[in-house]
């Protein structure tokens, strides 16, 4: 009896090993159990987000996390990358993007390939006003990238009402407030403002105090285009810090710059206003590109009186022969204000009617349309470009002694300011293909103004931590894996305002949340990018 049992646990035994299911399941487990990790990357000369010095180890990767920092044996990995003593950092967080369009662009190739895993958008007063709607899009669209984005003042004042030049009525305050809050609880990370564009230039600062405290609730930022960024600069300043000081909530100060010729070289004075009110106990920093050229629209030259009500009524006003006479003068008076004779600085980034226009200044143009470059011919064109639908501009108006003395300062981040770009179309900022590799190659290599490691901190952990993003920004076990490896010594900015359309130099491996996205080949397929969301809602 005893044999019998024992032959038919046997005869069982052999049945069980010998299923297929069975046997596939084991060779699963074996095989997890075989390698600890996804990912490991030695060899690497890691520089991890701290500011602190480089050091050596090994990373290991799970499930699109760092799981181990350390001496790891490489056959514990199914997958190794040996970074052949490169520098190995967080992937940079570019906290100043205007990627609205990114889901028809999803492979935002120019921000990976230099370094950028994860972008902010809905700056300047502009985004989106359903943030559900705008992230759940990941659904259908994934993306390389990580995305957020902040809720646009802008945006929500003109779904409540339009463009008109006004205060609202306690109404349509309550109604901005509800819009604000709603984002917040959807993921939102704060509020932007861009205080010289329609109809964020018709606000007063208590309309966007009391929408800031909405977004101060849910542990937001205040991110702001201010109001001026030339004669009237300092006066800007202040106001953002007091709307941060009236709503209880950190403020971020966007591209923060001297536009005005009469000012350059003034930067120690709009750099004291900063320190000054975090010497307050304010918490307040500021985000930079490293160009001496800002990018906006051909619109932003006429003064915010005249582009009250949208388009349609400006177009009213540029027909009518004495007001049109009117702006022009006021062209002429902000234009002598500035410090600048003419509109050379002025250089056309795309315009569709003509687009033999791109890359060219406005002086160039109206002496090609008109025979005249004096400055009446000049406005006159401006006012012709802008009635054929605008155009987008690339405006010459910085000092590179202002740019050098605010990249070193402690609470200054690097950002694009920036969308998606597509090779070839029209003559953008070459900020969007190279701000990230000129920080390394220009400033931190040839100039030495900052450290490795501290140009590091300012693109990963210190964007991080000023945008309450989670789990990311630093080189640490638990966190995601977004990694950048890239040789210091070759890191280099390719693009340039004549031909801005090329892609930087020296960064050889792009990992977003485990992923590896860009490698020496190029491009991969991935496409591992998640939604930042802020306080006000779970991570999803």
């Amino acid at each position: 009896m005893v044999a019998r049992c024992i032959l038919l646990f046997f005869f069982l035994l052999l049945a069980f090993f010998n299923n297929p299911t069975q046997k596939a399941f084991q060779e699963k487990t074996q095989l997890a159990s075989e390698f600890a990790y996804d990912l490991v990357i030695i060899n690497g000369r890691i520089v991890d987000g701290t500011g602190n010095p480089w050091f050596r180890a090994s990373i290991g990767i799970k499930d699109g996390r760092i799981v181990k920092i350390g001496k790891i044996n490489p056959s514990s990995a199914k997958k190794v990358i040996d970074a052949k003593d490169n520098i190995v950092t967080p992937g940079f967080i570019d906290v100043h993007t205007h990627v609205e369009n990114i889901f028809d662009l999803p492979k935002a190739e120019n921000f990976i390939r230099m370094g950028v895993t994860s972008l902010i958008t809905g700056n300047c007063g502009s985004s989106a006003t359903d943030i559900a709607e705008f992230l759940g899009r990941y659904k259908e669209k994934p993306l390389t990238v990580n995305l957020g984005t902040l809720i646009g003042h802008g945006s929500v004042r003109a779904k409540v009402m339009g463009f008109d030049d006004r205060q609202p009525t306690p109404d349509e305050q309550a109604q901005m407030e509800a819009i604000v809050e709603k984002a917040m609880k959807d993921g939102a990370l704060g509020l932007s403002t861009g205080l010289i564009y329609s109809p964020g230039t018709f606000a007063k600062t208590d309309e966007i105090v009391a929408l800031a405290k909405i977004a101060a609730r849910y542990g937001g930022v205040y991110a702001s285009h201010i109001r001026d960024e030339g004669t009237e600069v300092v006066k800007a300043i202040n106001e953002a810090i007091e709307i941060g000081e009236k709503a209880g909530i950190p403020v971020e100060i966007s591209h923060f710059k001297i536009s005005s010729k009469n000012l350059w070289g003034q930067s120690p004075v709009t750099i004291g206003l900063v320190k000054s009110a975090r010497e307050k106990g304010l918490q307040v920093t500021v985000d930079q590109y490293v160009y001496t050229a800002s990018s906006t629209s051909l619109e932003a030259r006429l003064p915010n009186w005249a582009i009250a009500g949208g388009r349609e009524e400006t177009l009213k006003r540029l027909a009518d022969k004495e007001m049109r006479s009117k702006i022009a003068q006021a062209m002429k008076e902000e234009l002598e204000k500035r410090g600048f004779k003419d509109y050379s600085f002025a250089y056309v980034a795309n315009y569709s009617p003509k687009p033999e226009y791109n890359g060219k200044n406005i002086v160039e143009i109206t002496k090609l349309e008109r025979g005249r470059d004096d400055l009446d011919a000049q406005i006159e064109q401006i006012f012709e470009m802008y009635e054929k639908g605008g155009a987008s501009m690339v405006y010459r108006v910085m000092s590179e002694e202002d740019v050098r003395r605010i990249l070193r300062e402690p609470f200054t981040m690097f950002a694009s300011d920036s969308g998606v770009r597509e090779l070839g179309r029209g003559v953008p900022h070459p900020r969007g293909y190279g701000n990230n590799a000129r920080v390394l190659g220009e400033y931190v290599r040839n100039l030495k103004l900052l450290s490795l490691e501290e140009a590091i901190r300012k693109m990963t952990s210190l964007p991080a931590q000023t945008f309450g993003i989670r789990d990311r920004g630093l080189l640490r076990e638990g966190f995601f894996a977004d990694i950048v490896i890239f040789d210091e010594k070759k890191v280099a900015d390719r693009a340039t305002f004549e031909n801005p359309h090329q892609y930087p130099e020296g960064f050889i491996y792009v990992l977003v949340n485990g992923e590896v996205v860009l490698d020496e080949n190029g491009l991969t397929d991935k496409r591992p990018g998640r939604a930042i969301v802020g306080s006000g809602k779970e991570i999803f």
